[in-house]
């Protein structure tokens, strides 16, 4: 199993963080991860919120492209429906040129009702703008001239230089959940990313129709990666000192208060609902994270590895109020005494 790792850079109202510190933290971690042979960097997004969690993931995987010269950049995930298609496919052929080649273009049609509310996009056409600006990107990135005409994105005439580095294009990888959509991504050959905010029983569900759909259509899958919030420490009480409040405040404001709202469901890990984020709490999602010491997260990872065999673990360690000093702790904690056991 590989392992890379992802950036949101939230920062709580009370954590005393800039902003700026979240990026600069990213550029010096991203080196040194190389280095210990993290093989990714993700960066994750979402649009109008208060707590500076990235709006632009291209542009700040412009950056990571700019420290690293190995690892593959991507975003998990981009909200394609609250983005012009042609404008967008020119920005990913630029960063695959900048990047050499390196870049995975993690993608979704979004859920969170604020954010289509101030883009002026309707919520319920997600899933349609979603497929269609994926065919024109994909016309697109053929570096001919075309048109396009669709439900939603019309264009007379265009032509997207630079092509993509990569040929056809970036590997497109789809961060959803549905039944409906994990079957088109086996349709489109798309690699699924795997969310954090799913525990392991429906990881394994959501695999199954991915894998029955790809089945169908003949195409073995390539990859399998997920993303879990991650932290270690050398004690089980600092590791949990130290990322309860982080993984506590994401859970509460982002995940229960659109489960909350009724935008996308939240499953405690014991299956049940939340429908109160005043009901999130560190113990009740305790069995999605990897949060503990060095032998605590062989086991979990190992669990992981027995139930979905992933082939890639993105890390979150960089979580929302962890200063960059502690978050960098623990890469190279989790690099010298995890990495080298996993097989």
């Amino acid at each position: 199993m590989k392992f890379g790792l992802m950036f949101a850079h939230q920062v709580p109202p009370e954590s005393g963080i800039a902003s700026s510190e979240t990026y600069d933290d990213m550029l010096r971690c991203l080196p040194r991860a190389e280095e210990l042979g993290y093989v990714s960097a993700f960066q994750c997004s979402h649009h109008v919120q208060r707590d500076s969690f990235c709006p632009g993931p291209l542009v700040a995987m412009a950056g990571a492209a700019a420290v690293t010269e190995r690892m593959r950049i991507g975003t998990a995930v981009l909200l394609v429906p609250l983005y012009a298609p042609l404008k967008l496919a020119e920005d990913v052929a630029v960063l695959d040129n900048l990047s050499g080649g390196r870049f995975v273009f993690g993608v979704a049609p979004g859920y969170v009702s604020q954010e289509f509310a101030a883009h002026g996009v309707p919520r319920d056409e997600r899933v349609g703008r979603f497929e269609e600006a994926l065919d024109l990107m994909i016309l697109a990135w053929s570096g001919e001239p075309f048109s396009f005409e669709g439900r939603y994105y019309r264009v007379a005439e265009g032509q997207v230089t630079p092509k993509p580095v990569q040929s056809p294009h970036p590997p497109i990888w789809y961060g959803v959940s549905a039944p409906g959509s994990l079957r088109r991504a086996a349709a489109r050959r798309c690699v699924q990313i795997m969310s954090p905010r799913h525990g392991l029983a429906e990881l394994e569900a959501h695999f199954q129709p991915y894998e029955a759909a790809a089945a169908e259509a003949g195409w073995e899958i390539p990859e399998r990666p997920i993303i879990r919030q991650v932290f270690v420490a050398p004690t089980m009480a600092e590791a949990e000192e130290k990322a309860a409040p982080a993984v506590n405040y994401l859970y509460r404001v982002l995940y229960g208060a659109a489960s909350a709202a009724g935008d996308r469901v939240l499953r405690r890990d014991d299956g049940s609902v939340i429908d109160d984020v005043g009901k999130v709490a560190f113990e009740t999602f305790k069995d999605r994270y990897i949060i503990g010491d060095p032998d605590f997260a062989l086991r979990r990872i190992e669990d992981y590895r027995k139930a979905v065999s992933p082939s890639e673990m993105i890390c979150w360690m960089h979580m929302p109020g962890i200063p960059g000093a502690d978050a960098m702790a623990s890469v190279e904690l989790f690099a010298s005494e995890v990495m080298p056991h996993v097989r």
